[in-house]
């Protein structure tokens, strides 16, 4: 039935990567160049992250991360056909003992993520490493493309749970002395009356989630932010940097601090595979 449901997604997604990145190429001159989608903010978000760029090199980050995220797009799709043993030779994870050492000795394991590289592909990570995974995700109001999404994310053994609900979930696994690596997504804009906290963030006062501090002091994790290396067009290298051992000694705004560092840090570094496209400090007083 599924297949059935989401054809035209499954058509795309057996193509080969190199027939993707041709139609990749299309969306590219059509997103950029022709309806400009959304690139007044992209260029409001770079000259805000980077006051000394000039404006010869905030075009060029942005018409590279333009690419990038086309690329993306389609590298997602791919998620839905793509083979384990392909994955495994297009995703190399550089440091990944980092994780295992923390899981047999039955500690929790935080994957403080964020909108940089690919991050859907992180997915894939149950294929290198065995363990219960689970990842909290936003609904999207649409229903079609949230349940695509779930099923491209559920593929490789990942547990996709609601927000609302996954504090209550990932508790009770802790309370069952159920081992789990679990992934949040920290960089959105925290809306109307949700839990967040401030901190300095490529200089601006911004404000971020604290569900996965809480969650992660809660069940006594390792907290680490995964990022990624793009090789080239379909390949990435993986990193883990920890952020804390054990996050029940250290307060949920310690945690949020050290988490907005190294992701600037690795925003710097890799500029165009970060999501520029939405409006990050809209709430906290940047006009758009």
């Amino acid at each position: 039935m599924k297949y059935l449901r989401f054809f035209p997604f499954y058509v795309l997604s057996i193509l080969p990567f190199w027939a993707l990145y041709i139609i990749s190429d299309i969306t590219f001159f059509l997103t950029y160049y022709v309806l400009g989608y959304r690139k007044k903010v992209v260029c409001k978000n770079l000259h805000v992250a980077f006051p000394d760029k000039t404006e010869k090199e905030i075009n060029s980050i942005a018409k590279k991360f333009y690419r990038h995220f086309c690329d993306m797009f389609f590298e997602a799709i791919k998620l839905l056909t793509i083979k384990p043993n392909e994955v495994q030779n297009r995703f190399k994870i550089n440091n990944l003992s980092l994780l295992t050492n923390h899981l047999k000795n039955n500690e929790n394991i935080m994957l403080y993520t964020a909108h940089q590289g690919n991050w859907e592909w992180l997915t894939t990570v149950p294929l290198f490493l065995n363990v219960n995974c689970n990842t909290l995700y936003k609904p999207l109001s649409n229903t079609y493309f949230n349940d695509l999404f779930i099923l491209m994310r559920e593929r490789f053994n990942v547990h996709c749970i609601p927000s609302n609900e996954g504090y209550r979930h990932l508790l009770h696994l802790n309370n069952n002395n159920i081992v789990s690596m679990n992934c949040v997504i920290g960089d959105q804009s925290p809306l109307g009356k949700s839990g967040k906290q401030q901190t300095i963030f490529f200089n601006q006062q911004t404000s971020f989630f604290t569900g996965a501090a809480k969650i992660a002091k809660k069940t006594d994790s390792a907290i680490f932010i995964p990022y990624l290396k793009k090789i080239k067009r379909g390949s990435y290298e993986l990193f883990f940097e920890n952020i804390v051992n054990q996050a029940a000694t250290l307060n949920e705004q310690n945690i949020i601090d050290l988490y907005a560092n190294k992701l600037e840090k690795v925003i710097e570094k890799y500029p165009e595979l970060y999501l520029w496209t939405h409006k990050r400090w809209k709430r906290d007083g940047i006009t758009y």
